[in-house]
């Protein structure tokens, strides 16, 4: 099928990508887009809006962060699944991020796209609630923590 028209920017900051979302009410993140392509072939999803963020580099990391691990919403599942920081301290996530999909999927899908799509073909929401995560949202009025268990909903998220 083919997907609802659009239109497509590409943000090259946080803020920009904040304020683009914020100029259309019905606009939607586009990194790696395993998640919300289907969506859009199926016409489940029908942004007038897809604002790219997959060239912020700032937002792919996998860090200490004192007394939790840090990942970035932009960092490829492969990245994941390889961090020696997380093979040591957290391997449940490692290893769920090895076996989504494919390799070319685990090359190019993030981890904050299986999360905001709340992807059902991905054990990452299940395993985020189960570790007790916290996702960090930015807005217009700054970065909010949300606990994973307040931020999904069924099969969508916040």
């Amino acid at each position: 099928m083919i997907p609802a028209p659009f239109d497509y920017e590409v943000a090259e900051s946080v803020d920009e990508a904040v304020s683009l979302l914020e100029s259309r009410e019905d606009s939607k993140l586009l990194a790696g887009g395993h998640s919300l392509l289907p969506l859009l072939r199926l016409r489940f999803a029908r942004p007038a809006l897809l604002v790219d963020i997959g060239r912020i580099e700032e937002l792919s990391y996998v860090r200490d962060a004192g007394a939790s691990i840090a990942i970035g919403a932009l960092t490829r599942h492969h990245d994941v699944a390889t961090a020696p920081l997380l093979e040591e301290h957290n391997p449940l996530v490692a290893y769920a991020a090895g076996l989504i999909g494919d390799p070319q999927v685990r090359h190019r899908g993030t981890i904050g796209g299986s999360l905001a799509h709340a992807d059902p073909a991905s054990d990452l929401p299940a395993i985020a609630l189960a570790l007790d995560a916290e996702i960090d949202i930015a807005g217009r009025d700054g970065v909010r923590t949300v606990a994973a268990a307040d931020f999904f909903r069924g099969s969508t998220s916040l």
